[in-house]
């Protein structure tokens, strides 16, 4: 038994913060029901066809979903929700801040008829009508929120600012989400009544940068954007090795220097050259360590730096690329990935962290869009004419 069997979600969902949430707790086997506009679906399902013709952003975020579509402003999606919901145990959604109250969707709306119900808010900049805020109805994307929480000030080259090359924003927003529903679930099993979670994409990064903005405490400087280097730690950061492939390296301290110094670079003596013989004057001195640790890796092949770094325990990794990635052997020797049904075939998939094996984690299928309208429709009491009515009335 998985530790969410029994417990139903309806999501109103699209992007990556809710799906990236719900996919984990159908992980977990609890089962999830996606509300999709008639038609088009989850506008992820269109970011691209990268995955047999399929979207990358979707296949990741909603496989083990069940499709249901239906037109929310439609008279009839009232009723079908109303009943979805007796059934419920939580209600995610990330539509546009305030659309789910004008639906009648809002905790304040439910809560009395439904106590035991859990319903977790995503959105931008928060969603709390007690304290809205200047910023709750502007539009959120990754990217702005990305830059609203400061992240971009601090990550990228001395010149030019970049952003994460992932959904960074969203995915902490969904991570929050997923932690916050498995907490609010425990407290449910102790006083039987649900509750309200509301869920800013800002806050959510805004935690995360946590690190620089107490670094900056009280005006001070803050960390400077160093490309793929430490900020203030050095020797930390990529290095070329003589045949181009590029190894990635961190000393913490004193002694790994020293070790650094005899066993990687054969040079005991520069570890108390009084140009590097303190991580600050290291840090000082970049320019001129960095050429002498690129010309003795200048004579290397990086698989000889990598066991050099290795023999002196020195933190080390590759740069991968994303074929790197698909084929990394720690993944592979841990049998990390196992196959998941996509309405156009098969697709590797990356068993969640914390999942032993297959049986640990729900691995169904990424569902086509409507794929179980009918079924859910039927299990919820409609009949068969009166589902045929609310295809041809375009309800679903």
């Amino acid at each position: 038994m998985r530790p969410l069997e029994g417990i139903t979600v309806v999501t109103l969902e699209h992007a990556i913060a809710a799906p990236f949430c719900t996919r984990q707790l159908a992980d977990l086997g609890a089962r999830v029901i996606k509300v999709e506009r008639p038609g088009v679906g989850d506008f992820a399902r269109a970011y691209d066809t990268r995955v047999l013709g399929q979207a990358s952003h979707f296949v990741w975020t909603n496989r083990s979903k069940e499709s249901l579509t239906l037109d929310l402003k439609h008279p009839q999606a009232a009723e079908v929700l109303a009943r979805l919901l007796k059934t419920a145990d939580v209600l995610v959604q990330n539509l546009a801040p305030g659309a789910a109250a004008r639906l009648g969707l809002s905790y304040n709306a439910l809560c009395e008829k439904h106590p035991a119900l859990i319903v977790c808010d995503i959105s931008g900049y928060g969603d709390d009508p007690l304290h809205p805020g200047p910023y709750r109805d502007k539009k959120a994307y990754d990217l702005l929120i990305q830059s609203e929480a400061g992240f971009l000030s601090i990550t990228g080259t001395p010149n030019e600012p970049s952003k994460a090359g992932c959904s960074i924003a969203d995915i902490a927003a969904g991570m929050y989400a997923y932690s916050n529903i498995m907490a609010a679930l425990i407290q449910r099993g102790k006083t039987g009544r649900g509750r309200r979670i509301d869920i800013s994409m800002l806050e959510s990064m805004a935690e995360w940068m946590s690190y620089p903005l107490y670094y900056a405490f009280e005006g001070a400087e803050p960390p400077p954007r160093a490309g793929a280097s430490h900020a203030t730690i050095y020797p930390y950061g990529p290095f070329v090795a003589g045949d181009g492939r590029t190894v990635m390296l961190g000393l913490q301290n004193e002694r790994e220097w020293h070790l650094f110094c005899a066993k990687v670079l054969l040079q005991p003596a520069l570890a108390n050259d009084e140009r590097f013989n303190s991580n600050a004057r290291r840090v000082a001195a970049k320019p001129v360590l960095h050429q002498l640790i690129t010309e003795h890796f200048a004579s290397l092949a990086i698989e000889e730096v990598i066991a050099r770094l290795e023999d002196a325990q020195i933190a080390n990794a590759h740069v991968n690329t994303m074929q790197d990635v698909w084929a990394h052997p720690q993944l592979k020797a841990r049998s990390r990935w196992v196959d998941v049904t996509t309405p156009n075939g098969l697709v590797p998939a990356l068993l969640p962290p914390g999942a032993s094996d297959n049986s640990d984690a729900r691995m169904d299928a990424v569902p086509a869009l409507g794929q179980h309208t009918g079924s859910l429709l039927s299990e919820l009491g409609f009949t068969p004419s009166e589902i045929e009515r609310m295809k041809t009335d375009a309800t679903i």
